[in-house]
Order: structure tokens, then sequence, then C-alpha cells
């Protein structure tokens, strides 16, 4: 019987699966199909693709169906298909300390996890060899999958990486980068079948992993069970309120659905809040998080819950009164630097409290934190701001895997850049409300800088939208790719303004089931933000639409995030953009307050179109035809007012608006209203004039980033399936574009550093490869930074000279290297180093200093962490571009006020020479 029950659930699973076709409005006279008695025949459709369906009272994707019973009830028999179809083909590297360093990316181990004939339980691989690529010929049946609880023993000979340490003191991988002895910790396995996972920097935070050699002979082994199934993949079948939500503002609508998400979200919000009235980021992740709560606050939870929303951002503010950047690539600040999005929360708390002393103490906080930046992470070159992508913060989920935290920090990203636009727009604006007019003017400079910088460099006239951000080490790139949060953030903040805005939100690339976090997607990488769609970032969609008149795009936006509230019966944080399954991806949580807070945006911000000034609140509603009729939104608090809002029609345009029967100049509520009033809005009920353009797509791939060697005066890469061209790059400009896959290239006098983007026969492109540089170490210079070494770091391995110098808070503060210039030029200055005070992907350990040539500020130099304790792994900081004379001259490493970290006591390093290139 359980076979048979079995069998069903995979065909349900697999109509499901099947279905990922363009989707299309559908008329909203249409009636729902029954399924299984679960609803009526006659509600009304409101949406509808090939994937899923929106009606009145219910979602209906494939077999599965979430109906709203009443406003305070929804059920679902939502089930999660990824057990029912796993390939058996499981595709895994072995990894040194957690570290991508056995083979080149696209190159893995394939083993056919099929049960072999008169096998036992437990499958077994074969004894590979680390860095020798093995390839199970085993042919897979049609229709065959990984069976649930499929036992795999895992083997690798690591004796000729443990023969290099006895031999040499190191072992040299793939890439050339040396481990040595002293550093080796753990042999782990990254893959593609869970438990195993693709996600580097967290291996070392999964035991189960890590391959143990109990008999010492050099042969590593694990025991995974693949393909678990769990009970979280199945929806808890019904959800009924059960915590009393009166004192929020209550809404109703001719929509069951709609009134009882809403009210879900109520519920979650207000389990969103700890004891000590701070918000809780979601139900699996505790505490505050700058960015989740600040994107909240701007969605909804300024005017649902100012104080909790106060305390919150109090609470990401450090001892200095700087706002505090959370960890994430290399140690954070400034490797990261969207916590910027601060100020554009606290000035929304602002703007819906009136609060005055709420506005004197963010003040300073926000003008300190963006003059460090100001320092650390503008770039004067292009007018752009430095750092990772605004919430995307990790590292192989949206940058190629060559990249490491200080190439993060190089980068200027479109959302971040969005961010601090904004920020300095809002300090100008705080700053006129407290008399400081120098300080407006000069704010709103810098954001003019910022704007011009992103209409500049990232715009993309070809394609409508921007691109995902400028990347690279000497010459910088700019990735096509588009990024949901940063074109939608654009429209908002208008840095994109009329045509152009109505443009960005026709043409930036939609796929099935919602706004991916990027399009198109990488290869190889598991669902998280690659390959993922995030209900926040939809709605912030939703909320860039209703700005640029795209009804169409406003009524598939609520659409996507209804989809996965009512069939999860939660606020999920995240789901696979594939199949829309919330099982999928690599991390997820259930009640997420970017979530919930975003839906909530979607009544508040969208259908009631609220928009808070400094002293009003104004209103622009925006109602799609498919969602026409009566609404109410009661017991809405702004400032001293309670509004009691009526609204009746469908469109972007007021007929009449009144408050307590009279009429209401400019749609406005002015922030002096006291008391409890009556505002009635009819629409015009005329479809929007606007741009009504939706960029559907298929969910597609590019084409994996290639790995470029240069020998023999010949660049060389690998041939991939699908690529009809690649184009080579020097010095960030297209050289020329080969079907081959090499390219003579004959070592010059000037700097050359060289490219390669593999472009498939559909057009999209592949991120560029690593910068190789030819011919550059006759272009070189080294200024070995010599002391004696402490005997505690005797042990320590790799630096050049007879020592090295270490930097931190107490030790170093300013190190002064002479050197002499042959020519007068453009120069890159750059620092090898090491960083063993945490790993690549969390803490905040980043080492920041500032360069200077006598009192003049050159740039700021970035030495993130690169492992747990590894003294001996050695790299290269960022670059610092400056034009020096013939000559000369004193570059002194000196650690400024400014270059403080979020960690406050740790800001350490150890230097082993400066490096001197001409570049032009």
């Amino acid at each position: 019987m359980k076979y048979a029950t079995l069998f069903i659930g995979l065909l349900l699973a697999q109509s499901v699966l099947n279905a990922c076709q363009t989707p299309k409005t559908a008329t909203p006279d249409a009636a729902a199909p029954t399924t299984s008695g679960a609803m009526s025949t006659t509600t009304p459709l409101i949406w509808k693709s090939e994937q899923y369906a929106l009606y009145r009272d219910s979602v209906v994707q494939g077999p599965y169906v979430a109906r709203a019973i009443s406003r305070t009830q929804l059920t679902s028999n939502y089930h999660s298909p990824a057990n029912a179809f796993q390939n058996p083909q499981i595709s895994f590297k072995f990894s040194l300390n957690g570290k991508d360093n056995e083979l080149a990316p696209g190159q893995d181990h394939m083993f056919v996890a099929l049960p072999k004939a008169g096998g036992g339980d437990v499958l077994e691989t074969p004894l590979l060899t680390f860095g020798k690529r093995y390839v199970d010929a085993t042919p897979v049946p049609a229709n065959t999958y990984l069976a649930p609880n499929t036992k795999l023993k895992i083997r690798v000979d690591m004796r000729p990486v443990l023969a290099a340490f006895k031999k040499q003191g190191y072992f040299t991988t793939y890439k050339g980068d040396k481990i040595y002895q002293q550093d080796f910790k753990k042999v782990l396995v990254a893959g593609s079948a869970a438990p195993l996972s693709w996600d580097f920097d967290n291996l070392v935070n999964k035991p189960e992993l890590e391959l143990k050699d109990p008999d010492g002979d050099g042969i590593y082994e694990v025991l995974l069970t693949l393909n678990v199934p769990a009970e979280a993949k199945t929806t808890a079948g019904q959800w009924q309120q059960s915590i009393n939500t009166a004192d929020f503002p209550q809404y109703t609508s001719d929509y069951p659905i709609s009134d009882a998400l809403y009210n879900l979200a109520l519920e979650e919000v207000r389990r969103a809040v700890e004891p000590d009235s701070t918000f809780r980021t979601g139900k699996e992740w505790a505490g505050v998080w700058t960015r989740d709560i600040s994107y909240s606050i701007i969605l909804a939870q300024a005017t649902l819950q100012p104080r909790v929303a106060m305390n919150s951002l109090l609470r990401k503010v450090s001892a200095d009164g700087r706002i505090i950047q959370d960890t994430g690539t290399g140690g954070a600040y400034p490797c990261s630097t969207d916590r910027m999005i601060w100020a554009t929360a606290a000035w929304e708390i602002y703007k819906v409290t009136g609060d005055n002393a709420w506005l004197k103490k963010v003040y300073p906080i926000i003008k300190k934190s963006i003059e460090d930046d100001m320092l650390n992470a503008y770039d004067p070159a292009t007018g752009l701001v430095r750092g990772e992508s605004s919430f995307l913060d990790w590292r192989e989920q949206t940058y190629p895997r060559w990249m490491q935290p200080v190439d993060i920090y190089q980068s200027e990203n479109l959302g971040t850049n969005a961010v601090h636009y904004q920020a300095n727009v809002v300090l100008a604006q705080m700053a006129q409300q407290l008399g400081q007019q120098a300080v407006a003017s000069k704010h709103q400079q810098a954001a003019a800088q910022i704007k011009k910088g992103i209409n500049d460099h990232l715009w993309q006239a070809d394609k409508g939208y921007y691109g995902q951000f400028l990347y690279g080490r000497k010459f910088l790139v700019l990735s096509p790719r588009a990024e949901a949060l940063g074109e939608a953030l654009s429209v908002l903040f208008g840095v994109a303004g009329g045509e152009q805005a109505q443009t960005v939100v026709q043409r930036t690339p939609t796929t099935a089931y919602g706004i991916s976090c990027i399009y198109p997607q990488i290869p190889g990488i598991p669902p998280y933000h690659n390959n993922a769609v995030w209900p926040f970032v939809q709605s912030f969609w939703a909320m860039a639409a209703a700005k640029a008149g795209n009804e169409e795009a406003v009524l598939e936006s609520i659409a996507a995030v209804y989809r996965p509230a009512a069939l999860f019966l939660t606020n999920k944080e995240n789901f696979v953009a594939e199949n829309g399954d919330f099982a999928g991806t690599q991390i997820n949580s259930s009640n997420m307050l970017w979530s919930l807070s975003g839906s909530l945006g979607l009544v508040y911000k969208v259908l009631f179109g609220m928009e808070w000034e400094d002293n009003r609140l104004v209103f622009k509603p925006f109602v799609p035809k498919a969602l026409q009729g009566a609404r109410k939104l009661t017991g809405f608090h702004y400032r001293h007012a309670v509004l009691d809002i009526d609204m009746q029609g469908f469109g972007h345009g007021i007929s009449s608006i009144t408050l307590d029967g009279q009429p209401l100049p400019d749609a406005a509520i002015p922030a002096t209203l006291t008391g409890r009033h009556a505002v009635r809005i009819v629409l015009r009920s005329e479809a929007a004039s606007g741009a009504a353009a939706v960029n559907r797509v298929a969910n597609l791939f590019s084409p994996e980033t290639p790995t470029v060697t240069y020998a023999n005066s010949q660049l060389s890469w690998a041939q991939q399936a699908d690529v009809k061209t690649y184009k080579v790059l020097k010095n960030g400009q297209p050289l020329t574009s080969v079907a081959a896959t090499s390219l003579p290239v004959q070592p010059a006098k000037e700097y050359a550093e060289y490219q390669v983007i593999a472009v498939a026969g559909n057009g999209l492109e592949s991120f560029a490869s690593e910068p190789l540089a030819v011919g550059s170490e006759a272009l070189s210079r080294q200024y070995q930074l010599e002391t004696v070494a402490p005997k505690a770091a005797m042990p320590y391995k790799g630096f050049t000279g007879k020592g090295f110098v270490e930097i931190s808070k107490a030790k170093n503060t300013a190190v002064t290297v002479p050197v002499t210039v042959p020519e007068t030029g453009l120069y890159a200055v750059d620092f090898r180093y090491a960083n063993g005070n945490g790993p690549t992907n969390t803490n905040n350990q980043c080492a920041i200093r500032t360069l200077k040539m006598g009192y003049n500020v050159l740039g700021t130099i970035v030495l993130p962490q690169r492992g747990v304790a590894e003294w001996s792994n050695w790299g290269y900081s960022n670059p610092v571009l400056v034009r020096l004379t013939k000559g000369t001259h004193p570059l002194t490493l000196a650690f400024e006020p400014a270059n403080e970290n979020m960690n406050g006591t740790v800001n350490q390093a150890m230097l082993d020479y400066l490096r001197l290139t001409k570049v032009q």
C-alpha cells in the first residue's frame, strides 16, 4: 500500500515539475476548476499562468490547492517534490579546509548512485585520488531516480598530498596556491545531493561532510545518507489564526485569499517580536540583522510597529556610534557596505512618527557612517561605491568562483549603490530638517554623483535595465546580469525616472514563479540567491512596477507573493525559481520578517498607495483591474490620528477622496491631524496607461566561467558545450571574439590583463574569467616589508623574505615604504598579506588601512580574512590606482579612525611586501 501511495505522489509531483512554460494573464471572470471538491467551481480567476493560478479565494498549482476558508483560516495540501525525482548521478569534489581547491570549475567527480547487482545496502565509490577526476560511465535508465535514504561511502586517497607535505612542507593546488602542512586541518566533500552542498564556505560547519582517516593510512572516507525525506517538506495542512491582532490595522476586501494572507502576516509579525521588543529575523533566524530589519521597516514595520523598529535599529549601532555591518564576506565591512539601508529605514520611521527626538538621535549615526564610507568605499574614478551586493552576501551564489573577498570589495554593485544613493538623499533631508544646510548640500552632491555613476557605468541601453556590478581587479568590466532588488530600488529611489523607469520594469527578465534575484542563473550553484525568488524582493518589485505604472507587472507580483504564502501556510524566506518549491534552497525559514512585511506592504504601499513625507501622508493607490471592488483598512494609525479608509474601484487615478465627507486636497493627510477620521477613496476605474509589458523568460543558466591559462605565448581555456564564441578582453575592453579555445598573445612592454567570456548560442554570457596578467613581472617591483618575525610566528610559512610585518591597532599603525618610480605613469599599489583571524564568509575581522603619500590620501587597502588560523595563506590586497611621477616617494600604510572594522578590537594582518605595477 505505501508503495502505491509513493507512486501516486511521484506522479503528482512530476506534473508540477513538468509545468515550466511562459505565463500569461487570464481574464478575471474565468472560474477555477474543481479539484477534489476543495473549492467552488464559480470562484473568479484573478491571474493565471501555466504554472499556477490565483483565484478570489484560492491558489492552484497543479494538484496542489490552497484555499481561504475564511479571513482567518487557510488550508493547503502542498507537498514538496524535492525528494521525488533526484538525479542518481552525484557530482562532488573534495576540499582542503573548506576551499574549492581540488579540481577546476566544471571538472567534478561523477558517481551513479544506483544499487549494484548483488550489492549490499551501502554503495561505495572506487578509491579516488585527490586531484584526479573520476567519471562513472554507468548509464542511467529512463525514469530512474535516486532512492530515498541511499547510503554512499566516499573514499579518497590523500597520500599524494601528504607526501608533498612531507617532502616540501606544502601542497600546490590546481590553481597554483600553496597549502602549508601546518595549515592543513580537514578533508571535506562538497556536492550536488543533500547532505552534500556546493557551499564551500560553510563546509567547515558541517561535520558530517568531513572525511576521516582512522587508521592513518592516508585513505580518507565518509559515509553519507542521500535523499533523506523530511517532514518539513509537507505543509501543516491548515492555518487558523490563534493570536489576537485586533490592535493592528484590519483589512477586508472582496478577496478572501488576500484578507487571509494579510491576517497570516499580522500573526507572524506578532511572533517576530522578541521579549526585549526587537524584531526576530525569522523562525530559524534569531536576533537582529541590519539589512533584514531595515528592508522590513521600509516595507511595513515603520508604520505597524514603530517603537519595535526603533529598538531594532538602535541594536545595530556600535559603541562608537556607527551603523553595524552584519558579518559577511571576508570579514564584513568594508567588503560589504549595504548597512546604509539602515538610514532609509530610520528616515521612514521619522516620516511615520514625526518624532524629532528620533531624528536627532539617528542623524549623527548616519552622518558618521557615511563619512567613513566616503573614505573607505567611494570610488572617485566611477562615482560609485564599492562593496558586496545588498543582501546577496553568499559569495559563490552571485559572483564568479574566482572572486575572493578582496575582489568583492573592489566590485561596484547596482543594489548597494542604490542604497548609498538613497542614504545620501536621506541624510540631506535630515540635515535640512535640522538646519544643517552645508551638510545637506554636501550629501545632495554625493547622491547626485552616485546617481550619475550608476547611469554612466551600469545602465545597459541595449537591454533596457541595469547591469549587476562592475568587477575585476585593475580594470573593471560590467556583468550584464539583471539584479532584481537593485533594479527595483533604482526605480523606487528615482535613480531611473520617467521612461527609463518604465523600461526597467518592462524589460527586466522575470521567471515563471517570480522575479529571480539574478538573471540568468549561474551553473553549478544550488538555489539560494542563485536560481531563487525572494518574496520581499518581489514586493519591492511590485512597488517599483506601481511607480512605473505597469499594471501587468503589479498584478503578477501580487500573485507571486500570494502563491508561496498560501501554499506553504507561512511567509518563507525564499523558494526555487525553477519549480517554486521552498524545500530546494540551501537555507530557508518560516515566519520570515521581510517576507511577511512585503505581504503587508502590498496592501499599504501598493493597493492603498501610501507614501509618507516629512509632513504628510499621501495616497497614490494602484489597484489592478483584476482586483477591482471594495476594500477597507480600519484602525490605521498615522501620528496622532486613526484612519478608517474605504476604497472603491480600480486603477491608479483617484476620482474623489474625502476626509470625513469633505474633499481632501492633494490626497494628503496633514501631519497635524488628530483623532479618528474616515477616509473615502473612489478610483477612476481606468486601466493603467503606462507600459504594461512583462519580460517573461524561461529560467535559463549562463555558461560556466572559463578558467584561462597562459603558456608558450598563448591563452588557453576548455571548450564548453553550447558555447559558440568566446569574447577576449584586454585591460577590461573587448579585444576579439573567437570560436577556438586559444589565442596567441605576445607579451608587450605595456601592462596587459586578459579575461575570457563564454557566449552561448542563445546570447547568454558567462562571467569574465579571472584576470590574467601577461608579462607583468617585468613591470612590477616588490618592496619587502621585513622585521624579525615574533617567535610565535616563526612556524608560519610562505612569506618571501626573512620575515614579515605584523600590523594591528597597537603594532605598526603606520608603515612607510620608500618606492622608486622608474617613469611617470599610472601605477597599481597592493600588498601581499595574510589574515588568519577568521573564515572567508563570516566574522568581522577584516583589516583596513589608509594608503597615503605624505598627507595625501591615495585610497583604502583592505586585507580580508583568508581562513581560520591560516597564517601561511598569503594573497594580495585590492590594488589602489595612483598616478606617480618619476623618482622616490614614501608610501605610508596607516591605521586611521575611519579604518575601524565592525569587530572594534581585532584589526590585524601580516604584510609580506608592497607591490608596485605600472598599468599605463
